[in-house]
């Protein structure tokens, strides 16, 4: 899982974070693998989405190290903007800013970040546009979508940065039902396509279906990793089989 094999993509060492007397993480290790697709579990207020947002420095972590892709989060402001580049983040709100059209929302970042010209900021935002699925929807505004539309727009946004990674922090938790599945297709693809994921997610049907690994979290601890043939059959840990109860 290191580094050092030259797959390893995420590195979390010790991490502990807490706001005021609150440990919000203590001591997580976890190593994602190049192209893994890592699905994070767990109750409410676990650390879950804590975790991922120190991944991309949305949350500065209080102990121990974050190396992503070689590397290493500091207060260097430099090594957190390089971190940001490699690192596309999907929230529960879509974030997206209402008096753009969804193709100005999907180019500004790649504009401004990586200094694209408008003619190739647009033609590679049409392209993760029918990615997700929605080229049709490219000179709407978001509030003329549905929510998974918007969704699906967010996605293209953080694709539009060409990342190494992606982290899903609940992205379909916000939707109704019947948007669901079209936002878990495309998340889905992305993974069959290759990307390194770590996805906060309770969709245990798209969790089954595309991650390599399942990380079980409570009280800001990993308490249980494996497979999910594994995690959902044969889970070892007690606090496992109780959260699996409650929610399949």
């Amino acid at each position: 899982m290191s580094t050092e094999n030259g797959k390893g993509m995420i590195q979390l060492e010790g991490v502990s974070k807490w706001f005021g007397d609150f440990q919000a993480l203590n001591a997580v290790d976890l190593a994602v693998d190049r192209q893994e697709v890592v699905v994070v579990c767990g109750p409410s207020g676990s650390g879950k989405s804590t975790m991922i947002r120190c991944i991309n420095r949305l949350e500065k972590h209080d102990q121990g190290r974050i190396v992503v892709d070689g590397i290493e989060l500091s207060d260097d402001l430099r090594n957190i903007q390089e971190i940001r580049r490699e690192v596309g983040m999907v929230f529960q709100q879509f974030n997206l800013f209402p008096h753009l059209t969804v193709l100005d929302n999907v180019t500004l970042a790649p504009r401004q970040v990586r200094r694209w010209n408008k003619a190739k900021a647009n033609e590679k935002a049409m392209e993760h546009l029918r990615r997700v699925r929605i080229p049709e929807q490219a000179h709407k505004y978001p509030l003329q979508l549905s929510g998974g539309q918007q969704q699906r727009v967010a996605i293209a946004r953080a694709l539009a940065m060409e990342p190494k990674i992606m982290l899903f922090d609940e992205a379909t938790s916000a939707l109704d039902p019947e948007m669901i599945k079209e936002v878990l297709d495309v998340m889905e693809e992305l993974a069959e396509s290759g990307m390194t994921m770590i996805v906060v997610t309770h969709e245990m049907g798209f969790a089954r279906a595309v991650a390599r690994r399942m990380v079980f979290m409570a009280e800001g601890e990993i308490v249980e990793v494996g497979t999910p043939e594994h995690f959902f059959t044969n889970p070892r840990e007690e606090r496992t089989k109780q959260f699996l109860s409650q929610i399949l």
